[in-house]
């Protein structure tokens, strides 16, 4: 009997726990953050190491500026689970952010680190297209004195070719924006919105036509085509 007793206190613990996880969860994705950040916090009352319910906080803090709370709710992750992609690739992001509002100092100190980050990313998931796109940023922002560099950016671009050729297409054009190569950039444009005419590659065509090139004439092309 007292088994029975025992095993039912724990279903319920159990039930109660994912209920409340779903509450959270659901919370996320309506944009409240605050009240799912609390009942994300009590989760981890309950289970300190429960995975997504980290992964959360440090996404909700990202969503609050709240970089080094972020860096912080990912470093535990990668402490807890450190053969997950997806938790040195956020790690990274963290970081990224926290730089780009520290200043230039706060940036050179954190740069190695974030790229090492994001090199992690792919050597344990090969195939992270977000990744790639992160580094060819890297390479684009940096000074070339702290190792900024086009080649190193096009490597990406390359292999995003061949992991996703609309990733690999719209990385080659941004990397021809960045330069003010924009005729180029059109060009690599223009082929993935022929491989994959989605709402991002319309974009990028669209504020290259209205911001850089002026051609009002073929953005409105460009917006009746999406339509």
């Amino acid at each position: 009997m007292k088994y029975i007793v025992f095993f039912l206190f724990f279903f319920s613990l159990v039930t109660f726990s994912q209920t409340n996880f779903e509450k959270a969860e659901n919370l996320y994705d309506q944009g409240k953050y605050t009240l799912a950040k609390s009942l994300f916090e009590n989760l981890l009352k309950e289970n300190p190491n429960q995975l997504k319910a980290i992964e959360y906080l440090g996404d909700i803090s990202i969503h609050f500026n709240e970089w080094d709370k972020a860096i912080g709710y990912y470093q535990k992750l990668k402490k807890l689970k450190p053969k997950e992609a997806n938790y040195y690739y956020k790690y990274g992001g963290a970081l990224g952010l926290k730089s780009k509002d520290g200043g230039k100092w706060v940036a050179i100190r954190l740069i190695g680190e974030m790229k090492d980050s994001f090199e992690k990313t792919i050597a344990l998931n090969p195939n992270h297209i977000d990744a790639r796109w992160a580094l060819i940023e890297y390479y684009l922002q940096v000074p070339g004195l702290f190792g900024g560099s086009e080649k190193n950016a096009q490597h990406y671009a390359d292999e995003l070719i061949k992991l996703s050729p609309v990733d690999g297409y719209l990385s080659k054009g941004r990397i021809d924006e960045y330069f003010k190569r924009d005729k180029s950039a059109e060009l690599h444009y223009i082929k993935a919105v022929e491989l994959c005419g989605s709402k991002n590659t319309y974009g990028r065509m669209l504020a290259l036509y209205k911001v850089k090139l002026h051609k009002s004439d073929k953005a409105i092309k460009i917006i009746e085509k999406y339509q």
